[in-house]
């Protein structure tokens, strides 16, 4: 409920604050007084999109504050869910500087228009014959059935289920689009690691090919070298080891005089034995060097494929296509657990179908049911809003597509005058009519559901005074349970009013500016009176203004 209004700086407004209370608040004021400028404010606070532009002082900064009472409103898990205070009495900020820029507060603490509008469309809904044309939409006329139908909890869980079952249809089409390219790589990934597992890699494989090829490269070399070497150090005549040999006998006959000889017969001892076993040594590797052209052939071309490898996977060691190895057979692998997630979730998605297509099938059937007797009050009533001969068919059909409002299209055909064809509302129904089928619609709501505070703008215009008398009646009863407010010029309707506002122009220092002011009863009377014949106030119009309040 809205409690209070503040406006600053905005339009003609320099500085307006009103209270209001429950029941319905009847706003009059003659054309051009700003009663549009008010709503403009209001509008702001809900959320809309401001610009500079609309500053009353181009040098300071707008501010429009508006405070509710949100005990009826079953909302705290939206100020939890935006991390907000949440108190029963809220309020909600906007300012529009100089500069253009625009913030908004909720409790104080900033918001975007994101977070703020949802929260306005809850508190507030400002309805003028501009937005009759709700009426001809279809999401528009099935939250009408629904809240008739009281679909409120299965619609709610159809919704759930849908967000389910539109995040596992997402995981299904990625892990089907995974598989397709999967499938187109996978022929080339097996090639790429039959071509490395031929190879044989292991760590130090580079190392090992490369000395093996060097050492069969140049065997012969190396024999003769080898073979030299021996023949240098096991020569009978001149080999190092028969004359290290002499060298140690002269030596061991000195040790006995003293012991520096003894350890110097030591020394020629250990190199006598060190290039025995370097002979020994010499003479093995010799005998293992063997000359096999195949087998250098061999390891050439093992040598030259791991080269083209590390060149074709642009890396530079055998630990690198190791790494590359085992990143092919893992994606190969992955296969069989794609495969299988697929699986899991067709399964999913097949029993979410069944569970919306049930819940579906419910909201089908709640729908039908409901539809008569929706049909039956909206006639009932627009009958006495002088539509005697008004006729609904509403047409509902079950398709097979899931969408947000359940598999239904729904159409809300209408026939002003007896024997007329039922056409849907937009063709067939004039302003006037759309204007009394939506105060219909929303009485009846208002019965069902905890509809958000009401504001009709002009919805009584073209209208005749006594269908105006009964249209105020309608709204009257609505705000026994709700918050209404109307705007109107309309005497009628205004005396149906608990509490009635004048918006009206002042002009000041060379400037016009609007004024808002809760009207006495002597007031109201003086004001009803001007509204039934104008500004020469007469007996009669103001016995007609007492009577109408009365």
């Amino acid at each position: 409920m809205l409690l209070e209004l503040s406006i600053k700086n905005y339009a003609l407004i320099e500085d307006l604050k009103v209270s209001f209370k429950e029941g319905l608040t009847a706003i009059t004021g003659e054309t051009g007084a700003g009663k549009s400028i008010l709503l403009g404010g209001l509008s702001l606070v809900l959320g809309k999109r401001a610009d500079r532009t609309s500053l009353r002082n181009a040098d300071s900064k707008c501010v429009i504050e508006a405070t509710f009472d949100l005990s009826k409103y079953q909302i705290q898990s939206y100020f939890e869910t935006h991390d907000l205070v949440y108190d029963t009495q809220t309020i909600i900020r906007r300012e529009i500087h100089p500069s253009g820029k625009s913030r908004a507060f909720i409790n104080d603490s900033p918001v975007t228009l994101d977070v703020l509008s949802p929260l306005g469309n809850n508190l507030i809904d400002i309805h003028s014959q501009h937005q009759t044309l709700q009426l001809t939409e279809q999401d528009f006329q099935l939250r009408v059935l629904d809240s008739f139908a009281n679909n409120s909890a299965l619609l709610n869980e159809y919704q759930e289920k849908l967000g389910f079952f539109k995040k596992k249809t997402d995981r299904l089409n990625k892990l089907l689009d995974s598989q397709k390219k999967f499938y187109k790589e996978r022929d080339y990934n097996s090639f790429l690691l039959n071509e490395l597992e031929e190879l044989a890699l292991e760590p130090g494989l580079q190392t090992s090919l490369e000395e093996e090829q060097q050492q069969l490269a140049n065997a012969e070399g190396i024999i003769e070298s080898l073979s030299r070497g021996n023949q240098m150090l096991s020569d009978d005549n001149s080999g190092l080891l028969n004359l290290l040999q002499e060298l140690n006998q002269i030596t061991s006959k000195l040790s006995s005089i003293g012991a520096k000889y003894g350890e110097l017969n030591d020394r020629i001892s250990s190199v006598f034995i060190e290039l025995r076993d370097i002979s020994d040594e010499m003479l093995s590797l010799q005998e293992d060097i063997v000359t096999d052209p195949e087998k250098l052939d061999l390891v050439n071309q093992s040598l030259q494929k791991l080269y083209d490898l590390l060149r074709k996977h642009d890396t530079d060691s055998v630990q690198g296509l190791l790494e590359i190895k085992n990143d092919l057979r893992s994606r190969l692998e992955t296969s069989e657990h794609l495969d299988a997630e697929i699986i899991s979730n067709q399964e999913e998605v097949e029993s979410l179908i069944k569970e919306l297509q049930k819940l579906g099938s419910s909201l089908t059937t709640r729908r039908l049911d409901a539809i008569p007797e929706l049909t039956s009050k909206l006639e009932a009533s627009l009958k006495t809003l002088s539509l005697p001969n008004a006729s609904f068919k509403i047409e509902l059909r079950q398709g097979d597509a899931f969408m947000n409002t359940g598999q239904d299209s729904l159409q809300f055909l209408f026939s002003a005058n007896m024997g007329s064809e039922y056409l849907p509302i937009k063709k067939v129904a004039s302003g006037g009519e759309l204007s009394r089928i939506m105060l219909t619609i929303k009485a009846i709501l208002a019965s069902y559901s905890q509809l958000p505070t009401l504001i009709f703008d002009e919805i009584d215009s073209g209208v005749s005074g006594e269908i105006s008398n009964r249209m105020g009646d309608i709204m009257s009863d609505m705000s026994r349970n709700m918050q209404v407010f109307v705007i109107t010029h309309l005497p009628q309707v205004a005396s149906k009013g608990d509490r009635q506002f004048k918006v009206f122009k002042t002009d000041e220092n060379n400037r016009t500016k609007t004024q808002m002011k809760e009207l006495n009863m002597n007031e109201r009377i003086v004001e009803l009176a001007e509204m039934l014949g104008g500004k020469e106030l007469s007996d009669s119009a103001l016995a007609h203004a007492r009577q109408l309040l009365n």
